[in-house]
């Protein structure tokens, strides 16, 4: 993936979308000098059968800032949209739209929108459909200065969003150095993980996972993935904004995850070292 970029914003869902192996990334571009930002469009208030949604919001909200500590993020805002009902539309979009305008960041980050988990998996959450999809319009709309006008001027310089976690992924990232970050990331959603209700191991799950992913491919840790290009350029004139150019997994996604370990095309044979984040790029071109 390439880091010649300074600022990013990752949006997802919920509280702990990020964490299920895109958290270690963000480790290895923070440790960088990176600038990254964290939104998240609801407060995962509806995750937890055992905790009501006004106890349970408040809770994995602060997880989720303690999350984004672990792996050198101070910057985490939600939405406020209700969990479970995100809908992807207008609302989403001018949402999205906004923080965009706000944060004015060169990339997107965001986790998978297929429907599925991998060929035959177990369904994609409505709301992580929603908010991925929602997430690449809102790059556009956050260009365009004749929409959203009341959030402020138009921010066109995303470049690409990056999507983790999805099944034709295209790019990978070494987080040989910031893994053992990401591992402390996920387990910093300690009343999430308790309320899964069987024994759960972050430094097992995230490591295991990438090093099966790895041995695919000849290395230590590479999830497979492969790379699309889309459209998405605003038409401008002279007058207007420049054109702009762009593009959780959890425990219950695990079958999908030794699914994919086991599709690694030769493509991905390229790897220089270790890598163990994976995602599909949209870009401008």
């Amino acid at each position: 993936m390439p880091e010649d970029w300074e600022r990013a914003m990752a949006v997802v869902a919920h509280p702990d979308d990020l964490e299920y192996g895109v958290a270690s990334a963000v480790a290895r571009w923070t440790g960088q000098g990176k600038e990254v930002s964290y939104v998240l469009a609801t407060s995962g208030e509806a995750g937890i059968d055992a905790l009501a949604p006004a106890q349970c919001g408040p809770l994995r909200e602060e997880e989720e800032r303690l999350g984004a500590a672990a792996v050198g993020v101070s910057h985490v805002e939600f939405l406020g949209l209700a969990d479970g009902l995100v809908v992807e539309g207008i609302e989403l979009r001018r949402a999205i739209a906004g923080a965009i305008r706000r944060l004015r960041p060169d990339v997107l980050v965001t986790i998978s929108f297929d429907t599925s988990w991998g060929p035959g998996g177990p369904l994609n959450h409505a709301d992580h459909r929603a908010v991925g999809l929602a997430a690449v319009d809102a790059a556009r709309d956050a260009a365009n200065r004749w929409l959203f006008g009341e959030l402020g001027p138009p921010w066109s310089g995303v470049r690409a969003v990056y999507v983790g976690g999805a099944n034709d992924a295209t790019h990978y990232v070494d987080v040989s150095e910031t893994l053992d970050a990401g591992i402390a990331s996920l387990r910093a959603h300690r009343a999430y993980i308790e309320g899964l209700g069987r024994d759960f191991d972050p430094d097992a799950f995230l490591r295991g996972n990438a090093a099966q992913s790895g041995a695919a491919v000849g290395c230590r840790y590479a999830p497979a993935g492969r790379r699309r290009r889309a459209a998405c350029r605003l038409i401008t004139t002279s007058a207007a904004a420049p054109g702009l150019r762009h593009g959780a997994s959890s425990p219950k996604h695990e079958a999908y995850l030794t699914r994919r370990t086991a599709a690694a095309t030769g493509s991905m044979r390229r790897c220089a070292r270790f890598a163990g984040a994976a995602g599909r790029f949209y870009a401008g071109w």
